[in-house]
């Protein structure tokens, strides 16, 4: 057996797990590895785009190759399979545009959406990104991230519309309220006139992997609308997650 390739191997899976970035003296207790294998293996998997070093703080986190790579078994038996019907269905019920997302370095990433039929709607494109914090997907996966992503992002807010938060209190309190509440709301904070609602989907294990949303204009979005579209999006949430293996409660 190769030990080089089991190391890297276990290297990877231990920092895809961690949710946050590690250090090579945190891993190497955890691996029962010394630093020096530890730094090597990192450098090679760093140098063929696997991990990368989070700014000048000597961590490493996973890249989004190791994604990029299970596309295939991805498109097997994934979030985006499993979730395809119920995108549909929600399109039908609320008539706006419907996104799936995930969370990447402060950003969601749209890995698929279902338009609304009407002419006057949401425009995204798959693969297109958006800061996390301005978008009811984004708040809804933040919500339940890790207080490392979540400090990292609250110190990189900037407005981009009137109703855009940035002020790291008031973001961390609507997470908050995100929790409670079991579903997100974007009140036109990314693009002006544009509003959603999101709610997270969660995997077998009960972690957060995606969050599925409508968004649409706000002269159909109005407050009173999304708060009546809100426990459609979080009972589709919950179906996807139920289909992917999950048994917990809304909320937890």
């Amino acid at each position: 057996m190769n030990t080089t390739f089991v190391n890297g191997l276990a290297l990877l899976e231990a920092l895809a797990r961690a949710g946050e970035p590690c250090g090579v003296s945190e891993l190497a207790r955890q691996l029962q590895l010394t630093k020096s294998n530890v730094h090597r293996l990192l450098q090679t998997l760093n140098e063929q785009g696997y991990v990368q070093n989070v700014g000048a703080t000597g961590r490493y986190e996973v890249t989004l190759k190791l994604w990029e790579l299970g596309v295939e078994v991805l498109d097997k038996l994934d979030v985006k399979r499993v979730a395809f019907e119920p995108m549909e269905r929600l399109v039908a019920l609320t008539g706006e545009t419907v996104h799936l997302s995930i969370l990447d370095h402060g950003e969601v990433v749209y890995i698929d959406k279902v338009d609304s039929p009407q002419p006057v709607r949401a425009y995204s494109k798959v693969g297109g990104r958006a800061p996390a914090y301005c978008v009811a997907t984004g708040k809804a996966l933040l919500a339940h991230a890790s207080a490392a992503v979540v400090d990292a992002v609250a110190r990189e807010l900037r407005s981009h519309t009137a109703n855009t938060i940035t002020d790291p209190t008031e973001l961390r309190a609507e997470l908050k309220r995100v929790r409670e509440a079991g579903y997100a709301i974007n009140r036109g904070e990314w693009r002006e006139g544009v509003c959603g609602v999101a709610a997270p989907i969660r995997d077998g294990r009960g972690s957060v992997i995606a969050a599925i949303g409508i968004s649409g204009p706000v002269d159909r979005l109005k407050s009173r609308v999304v708060k009546q579209f809100a426990p459609a999006v979080v009972e589709v949430a919950r179906s996807i997650s139920s289909r992917l293996g999950w048994t917990g409660s809304a909320g937890a």
